[in-house]
């Protein structure tokens, strides 16, 4: 071979190991490098489509496999985004308070109902849930159920802070194991908030006017047996006695008539069972008619009672009778509880927007604070022995928040102790053709 074939062959012979080396590179590490990136992608969670360049035919299985994997992870993330939102949406259009809690009893969702009806100013998610209620018997509630697997109920007080004050909120609440596998157990727990405040507030409403109503019907009922005693032990032969006992039993005779009377006109207007004859007529002559009526209160102990109803605040949509009942029990009360002497009451028609605002305005002993938001309730009394002395019920205020509701108007009370008290009716001037309202609502 001579000298100058030598340099050819060397160059020959590099160029064929290139060409091996990237024919290597194109068929080997290539095709490894490519697949490795997509796994590094997947174990990034990154899910996207995944493409791949024919590979030579002994890693095309590895490829498809690959794109396969990658597939099933799409659709994989797919279905728990879709349960993801899915439970979210749950949760969000639930009104009761739902968390989700871990075996350590840490907080790992909760929705937006639960801080809501605790409120909570910090995100309960990841806190323990002794921190979040600070409740101990959810505390073992919790662990019943997480040991056991059996469901769990109980019934939660919390105090909630108010301005003012405090409230307390009631709950009945349901604990819940979940199991990933049957017959193991639960590695965490559903905890779910019924709000049943206003359930326990009727319950309580319901014990109290039961025990108001015997109360009231007791007291002259044992009025009345004991003058029936005392007339059959011999008092019928004193005249003088026999009348007196007589009319204080007939006295306590009307006082439970007017108490069912009363009774039975909440009943029928809370219960919608009274239709409410609406007509267009002249509101302050209703006014002047329970003036009239109850002229001897006004006259004899040297009270005045003054009008002022302007001429556009007259003519309004209403049920005289029942309105009739509103100004009376108002005027009276006023007439009952005020110094008979000095007395002075300023009876106020204006009208606003859409409605009438009838005022009483007295100079009386007024209403203490404490007791004015009560007023309107069955069978309160601000002065109790006074009240029933002067023979009222109870009820009158009451009756009269109901009639002025039936009439979609309102009734307001603005009074300092000592100075005085405003009580203020607002009717609408005419009636809408809603028939919950025509019903008595």
């Amino acid at each position: 071979m001579s000298a100058e074939a030598t340099p050819w062959l060397v160059g020959g012979g590099v160029l064929l190991v290139v060409v091996l080396l990237l024919t290597g590179y194109s068929c080997l590490v290539s095709p490894v490098l490519r697949i490795g990136d997509a796994l590094a992608r997947l174990a990034r969670k990154d899910f996207r489509p995944l493409i791949l360049p024919r590979p030579p035919i002994f890693f095309r299985q590895s490829t498809r496999d690959v794109r396969t994997i990658t597939e099933l992870l799409q659709h994989l993330d797919r279905q728990i985004a879709d349960e993801g939102f899915s439970l979210r949406a749950i949760l969000s259009s639930m009104v009761e308070g739902v968390f989700i809690t871990d075996r350590s009893q840490r907080i790992r969702l909760a929705n937006d109902a639960l801080v809501q009806l605790f409120d909570l100013t910090v995100s309960p998610v990841n806190r323990s849930v002794i921190e979040v209620f600070r409740k101990h018997e959810l505390q073992k509630a919790l662990d019943a159920a997480l040991e056991t697997g059996e469901p769990q109920r109980l019934e939660l007080a919390v105090e909630t802070t108010l301005v003012g004050g405090y409230d307390v909120k009631h709950f009945d609440v349901h604990v819940a194991g979940l199991n990933p596998k049957a017959h193991t157990r639960p590695m965490a727990a559903l905890v779910v908030f019924h709000d049943v405040t206003k359930v326990k507030n009727l319950e309580a409403m319901r014990r109290e006017f039961l025990a108001n109503v015997s109360h009231e019907f007791r007291t002259p009922l044992a009025i009345i047996n004991g003058y029936l005693e005392t007339l059959l032990d011999g008092a019928m032969d004193d005249r003088e006695m026999a009348l007196q006992s007589l009319r204080t039993m007939l006295r306590n005779g009307q006082r439970l008539n007017l108490l069912i009377d009363d009774l039975l006109t909440i009943s029928r207007i809370e219960a919608k069972a009274e239709m409410l004859e609406f007509r267009v007529g002249d509101v302050r002559e209703v006014m002047m008619r329970v003036i009239d009526h109850l002229e001897p209160n006004i006259v004899d102990p040297d009270a005045q009672v003054e009008v002022d109803w302007a001429l556009e605040a007259r003519e309004i949509e209403f049920d005289a009778r029942r309105i009739e009942q509103v100004f009376s029990n108002l005027l009276g009360n006023a007439l009952r509880y005020g110094d008979p002497h000095t007395l002075r009451v300023k009876i106020i028609g204006r009208r606003l927007a859409g409605e009438i605002r009838v005022a009483f305005v007295d100079n009386g002993p007024g209403i203490p604070y404490d007791d004015q938001p009560h007023i309107f309730e069955r069978f309160y009394r601000v002065h109790k022995d006074r009240s029933r002395d002067a023979g009222g019920t109870g009820l009158g205020l009451s009756i009269v928040r109901s009639v002025v509701q039936a009439h979609g108007g309102r009734v307001r009370v603005e009074s300092t102790p000592g100075r005085g008290a405003t009580f203020s009716v607002y009717l609408p001037i005419s009636q809408t053709s809603d028939d919950d309202r025509v019903s008595g609502t």
